[in-house]
């Protein structure tokens, strides 16, 4: 019985020598990404334990005198641990609001046609388009109007509104992926559409949910433009804004300003890397059907 050759053995000279060259450029490129994400995050790391001559004298050395002093000068300029909490505070309220609300409406979405269903898919998608820098007249003013001017609750409202359209289509993207079987089985067991939403469907999008979680959290923690706009007293300030006190016209403390800028870059870091496997299985899936 003679046995078929395998691809492998069935290639050319030409064709192996393209695999492997293909295999190489994706190496290459990857090895790139790589170079251009973390160069930046070190860089900054380095630099927070540096004196200002030594950043200016040289950018790219190692710090002579690994010390702390940069981060404790930068706790005592900013009240960095306030700013520091009202951004755990909005960010995290901002994204369980995102991802209870879409949970259920997304799920709506997906499964359900309506009047006006289409019609309301794309003014999600055309809320994708309008840029954030837009809309800050118009939040101001809002704002000021329902007395949520510099007040953490309009930065909340704001942040999980922003994060509605992009956690809209990963979780309606994500939900035709899943077979409607299970959920005529349900309804046959005598389920009724709440039970057989939070026991069935709600346990099994977990993946698109952490994605939207994820992405909801690092908008708001990361979020500047907003934040800036609608408060205007240091005890409703956020994070980001606090890399602000630390220029002024004449000087600049750069050491404690890459200080402070790692202590607000270091939560995202971790979240991400802690939830990056549902990330990733979250966009894929979705991207599958969506």
């Amino acid at each position: 019985m003679s046995r078929k050759p395998s691809k492998r053995m069935d290639e050319t000279g030409s064709q192996r020598f393209f695999r492997i060259l293909r295999g190489i450029l994706s190496y290459l490129f990857v090895i790139i990404i790589l170079i251009v994400s973390l160069v930046p995050i070190v860089w900054v790391f380095m630099s927070s334990f540096k004196s200002n001559t030594e950043i200016l004298n040289s950018a790219l050395s190692l710090p002579t005198v690994w010390s702390l002093k940069n981060y404790v000068t930068a706790f005592e300029m900013v009240p960095i641990a306030t700013f520091y909490g009202n951004s755990a505070v909005v960010a995290v309220v901002a994204t369980l609001l995102n991802v209870l609300v879409l949970s259920m409406s997304s799920y709506v979405l997906a499964r359900f046609r309506f009047k006006g269903s289409r019609k309301l898919k794309s003014l999600f998608g055309l809320a994708l388009l309008i840029p954030s820098a837009a809309l800050l007249q118009p939040l101001y003013l809002t704002m000021k109007t329902l007395g949520f001017y510099d007040q953490l609750l309009g930065l909340i409202i704001c942040y999980a509104a922003f994060s509605l359209p992009v956690s809209m289509y990963i979780l309606t993207s994500y939900y035709l992926t899943i077979p409607l079987e299970l959920e005529e089985a349900a309804y046959i067991d005598g389920a009724g559409f709440y039970y057989t939403f939070w026991r069935v469907i709600f346990p099994l999008a977990k993946p698109a949910m952490a994605t939207c979680g994820v992405l909801a959290f690092l908008g708001a923690w990361n979020e500047f433009q907003i934040a800036m706009t609608l408060t205007s007293s240091t005890e409703k300030r956020t994070l980001p804004i606090a890399l602000l006190y630390f220029k002024s016209q004449f000087a600049s403390d750069y050491g404690a300003m890459f200080a402070a800028t790692m202590v607000v870059i270091i939560p995202s870091i971790v979240v991400f890397i802690l939830l990056q496997k549902q990330v990733t299985e979250g966009l894929v899936s979705g991207a599958v059907k969506g």
